[in-house]
This record gives C-alpha cells, structure tokens and sequence, in this order.
C-alpha cells in the first residue's frame, strides 16, 4: 500500500490555494454596495445607502413614485440657523444629483460637486408658509432625464 505524504511546505501550499479559493467564492456571492450619501450639520453626521438604486442604471418609471415616498431610515436634528452640508460619492456627482424635499423636486439643475451647504431655514417652510418641525429631504441622482439613485434623510428642527 503506498501513502502519498506531503511535505510541510507542499502542505501550506496547498491551505493557501484552498483559502484563496474559499475567499473569491465568497466574495463573489456578495452584492456590490450602492454609493453613499451623508448629512453632516455641526459635528453630526448620517450617512446612508441608496433607498432605490440600479448600479447606475435609470430606474424603472413605475417605481420612481414609490421610491420618492419611502420613508427615511436616517434622521438628523437641526437647528433653523444650521447649516446643512450634502455629500455624495464622486460618481453620483459626476452624473449629477438635486435635492426633492417631501418627494418634490426643489431645483432645476443637477448639481456636478460632491458636497454643498444649504441654511436649515429653507426645509422648514411649507408651499402655503407654514412652518414645519420635521422634513423629508431626498438626494437624487440623475443622468439627464432619468433617475438613477435616491437616498432619503428627515431633518428634524431642534
């Protein structure tokens, strides 16, 4: 009968193959994460992943709706005189992105930069002037016309 034995270093050979393999298998079952988006105000910080993404890709007119209406998992207080600083990833700003308060889009062009500053006072007045406690700020990535990232935060007055 004839035993194959391996020498110490075929051996670690070897466990390092097996171990690299196991490691791309793994990592291959892994879903690539969507970019991030943040909300700084003073020291404080949030950051989230996209509530609604397609690996950059637009996404579908059915779902636009229900993606903008998804309820924030981030929340941040402000205070009125704050300033509220946006962050996004440097591929979201290369497409660009606006900001939607309440699901509506409140300006015209996309924005190209990765970070902007905006006075707090501006998300807590309502169409009619009423004044508001909390607010529903949505970063939106855009290629054009199409969508292509939503990210959600709720601004809380302090």
């Amino acid at each position: 009968m004839t035993v194959a034995f391996f020498t110490g270093k075929h051996r670690r050979a070897a466990a390092a193959l097996g171990a690299v393999s196991a490691g791309l298998l793994v990592l291959s079952a892994c879903d690539k994460p969507t970019p991030l988006a943040t909300v700084t105000v003073g020291t404080n910080s949030v950051t989230t992943e996209a509530a609604c993404y397609n690996d950059g890709d637009a996404i579908r007119e059915s779902l636009i709706q229900g993606c903008l209406n998804k309820k924030p998992d981030k929340t941040i207080e402000v205070s009125v005189d704050d300033r509220v600083r946006f962050g996004v990833e440097p591929e979201v700003a290369e497409n660009g992105w606006t900001l939607f308060i309440g699901g509506q889009q409140a300006e015209q062009e996309p924005y190209h930069k990765t970070y902007r500053s905006i006075p707090a006072s501006a998300f807590f007045a309502t169409q009619t002037g009423e004044a508001t406690n909390t607010a529903q700020v949505s970063i939106v990535e855009t290629t054009g016309k199409k969508l292509t990232g939503i990210w959600h935060f709720t601004l809380k007055k302090s």
